[in-house]
């Protein structure tokens, strides 16, 4: 028994802590709010099945390689250790408006550690990879489907496409500048050696023409043009008769996340002391409590828990999503790279950490500077 905390229980409880302290939370408020009628309304069900669809496919194109092959084909011309970095920066940047930040940060962060032990630049894993998470960060805020709280808060708000882009655009594209800064800044020289990245073929190109046509249905569903349950039963018919290994690798621990923490809000919006609590820190500085609570939380988190408590959309959006820039744990899919770092080198866990946080504060000063203009 002790073996088996050790070695299976302690490293699950580390590696889904959200998910166990948003049920833990969840818990503990059905002692001071008893489950009744009005809780079969707390959960969101519509974001919990667009979530689902949308994983599903992109977890579908990932294992077939489909965003490993762009990337490889993309890195075909590749002669300069600047054109270089700006490919596996640039990647995660604008395939995260798509893809989601977690699936940009899952394929291409392995995928570009081993293209620069090829190019023998190694000493640069750490910038790039660490430029290579903010990029994935902001590059994902500017579309409803780049991360998680923007697909819930496109969904809870009526938001149109236009004005959410709208909201986010000038942020994404002082994100984009700052990164084109960086790169410039960079020392250039010729790589020692070209890289052989010839583009391997997909495992089926029926099957990803297929996922092709589902990820199109998705955003039909999005768009309100067709219901999301009936996008549910179309996905997982779907994947039982072409590809059912997908299913095993949907991220399930992410929407129990979401459930856990749409009970514990819901329970906790009925208590008369937390809400008028919550309501009067949003109500003092709306911008910079969502903020704060991203750095101790997590920016998914953090829209849960106070979304039940302001209509200010496009604030709680732009801070969101800014929220993701900071510590480590501001986004969850920071830890994606992290772990790739320290699992490729694990003595330079320090160092990541130390260039990640400087980094990270400058793009995030940079923009909070930049929206504290804007409300001026």
């Amino acid at each position: 028994m002790n073996e088996f905390i050790r070695q299976k229980a302690i490293p699950w409880l580390k590696q889904e802590a959200l998910l166990v302290i948003s049920w833990v939370l969840a818990g503990i408020s059905m002692f001071w709010v008893k489950p009744d009628r009005e809780s079969i309304a707390y959960v969101d069900w519509h974001t919990i099945g667009l979530l689902f669809a949308l994983m599903a496919v992109m977890v579908g194109l990932e294992r077939l390689g489909f965003f490993r092959t762009l990337g490889e084909a993309m890195l075909q011309r590749v002669k300069s250790k600047r054109q270089l970095e700006a490919v596996l920066i640039l990647l995660c940047f604008f395939s995260s408006m798509v893809i989601t930040n977690d699936v940009a940060l899952i394929t291409f962060v392995p995928f570009s550690i081993e293209v620069l032990k090829m190019a023998q630049p190694s000493r640069e894993m750490i910038p790039i990879v660490v430029l290579q998470t903010i990029a994935a960060n902001l590059g994902s805020m500017l579309t409803p489907i780049g991360n998680p709280q923007n697909l819930y808060l496109f969904s809870k708000s009526g938001i149109s496409l236009l004005n959410f882009i709208g909201i986010m655009l000038p942020y994404a594209a002082l994100s984009f500048a700052l990164i084109c800064i960086f790169l410039f800044c960079r020392r250039n020289e010729t790589l020692q050696q070209m890289l052989d990245c010839r583009p391997a073929a997909f495992r089926s190109k029926r099957l990803a023409a297929a996922y092709g046509l589902l990820f199109t249905i998705c955003l039909g569903s999005i768009a309100e043009v067709l219901p999301v349950w009936i996008l549910v039963l179309i996905v997982i018919a779907f994947l039982l008769v072409a590809d059912r290994g997908t299913l095993w690798h949907v991220d399930y621990t992410l929407l129990l996340t979401f459930i856990g923490f749409f009970i514990f809000v819901g329970n906790m919006g009925r208590i008369a002391v937390f809400h008028q609590t919550v309501a009067a820190f949003l109500e003092q500085n709306d911008f910079f409590t969502i903020l704060g609570a991203s750095q101790i939380i997590s920016n998914v988190p953090a829209v849960l828990l106070l979304s039940g408590f302001t209509t200010h959309w496009d604030i709680l959006l732009i801070a969101s999503n800014l929220g993701g820039l900071g510590t480590l744990i501001a986004s969850m899919a920071s830890l994606i790279s992290y772990k790739c770092v320290v699992r490729e080198t694990p003595e330079k866990a320090g160092r990541y950490l130390v260039y990640f946080t400087i980094a990270n504060l400058i793009f995030l000063a940079v923009n909070v500077l930049v929206y504290e203009i804007f409300r001026a």
